[in-house]
């Protein structure tokens, strides 16, 4: 199994209340429908466990994947290419990180 993790903040202009609404009605839903994904969440930073200040980070997508390849494939969908391309409307140069549990 493999977690990709997407750390990002919103663009300039963009309120956290539209893209969330568009996470809750279409992101969401779509990703989670997907055969190779087992869950897919989106999360809002609160802030910091430790330490002072904010979260670099505003949002954070967790996704798991038990089988990469078929995860592939799926991307390949046209419903999941344009919710990744409004993904990126929305999205300020987020971070995909793939990991795997010890």
């Amino acid at each position: 199994m493999q977690t990709v993790i997407v750390l990002f903040n919103l663009k300039p202009g963009v309120s956290a209340e539209e893209y969330e609404a568009w996470a809750r009605a279409s992101d969401l839903p779509v990703v989670n429908a997907l055969p190779s994904v087992e869950k897919f969440e989106v999360l809002k930073a609160s802030g910091l466990l430790i330490g002072e200040g904010s979260s670099p980070y505003a949002y954070i997508e967790l996704i798991r994947i038990p089988d990469m390849a078929a995860f592939g494939a799926d991307m390949a969908d046209a419903a999941v290419q344009a919710g990744a391309a409004q993904f990126q409307q929305y999205a300020d140069n987020p971070l995909f990180i793939l990991t795997s549990a010890l």
